[in-house]
């Protein structure tokens, strides 16, 4: 499974982006907002999310993990497909979904083109438990967050670099331990690195 890529931009269109990295060219779905926010040409990192299907193999590419984390639970709720859930992210924010499904506002979401006041009243229905007010401001509530979506996504990164899933996933376990709940992705990785490197 990938969970991130860096590399040269080589396509950029309207929601499909193809990265090179390691020599190889890999093309992603992603959100309106997602292809705002790369830079024109060269370098760009995304978090990836790998759908396996029967007879397809789909990346999704996002600019931050909170976009990530929204897809995938979009994608969760039943009726709603990959690309409901770039609609989604290409419509609202990240914030202004929080805010919609907190205050079970579906006449927001239902003016996103492609979804329905059907589609937006099984978002919020489904999706109100899983998202929580945190102090002033709000975040997801992913059962225990961060920590196993930070592991897997570390450990798909090692072994994209290289490194066998089982000493991947150790030197993972090691940092992450070490390192606490609050470390990020970036980070994680390059402490992983000097750990493997020693």
């Amino acid at each position: 499974m990938i969970g991130t890529l860096r590399g040269k931009i080589l396509f950029r269109g309207t929601n499909r982006i193809v990265l090179e990295a390691g020599g190889v060219g890999y093309e992603l779905a992603v959100p309106l907002s997602t292809v705002e926010a790369l830079p024109a040409d060269g370098e760009a990192f995304l978090y990836v999310h790998t759908s396996v299907r029967e007879n397809a193999l789909e990346l999704f590419g996002f600019r931050g993990i909170e976009e990530k984390a929204l897809f995938e639970m979009l994608i969760g709720v039943s009726g709603v497909g990959p690309k409901t859930a770039l609609a989604v992210l290409s419509g609202v924010s990240v914030d202004e979904f929080r805010q919609a499904v907190l205050e079970e506002n579906s006449r927001k979401l239902s003016t996103i083109p492609g979804i329905g006041k059907k589609s937006a009243d099984r978002i919020v229905l489904e999706l109100k438990g899983k998202i929580r007010r945190v102090g002033s401001g709000t975040d997801f509530a992913l059962g225990n967050p961060s920590a196993a979506t930070v592991e897997e996504d570390l450990v798909s990164s090692l072994v994209n670099l290289g490194y066998a899933e089982r000493v991947a996933r150790a030197a993972a376990v090691k940092v992450l331990k070490e390192a606490g709940k609050e470390v990020n992705l970036t980070a994680a990785v390059k402490s992983a690195l000097k750990e493997l490197m020693k």
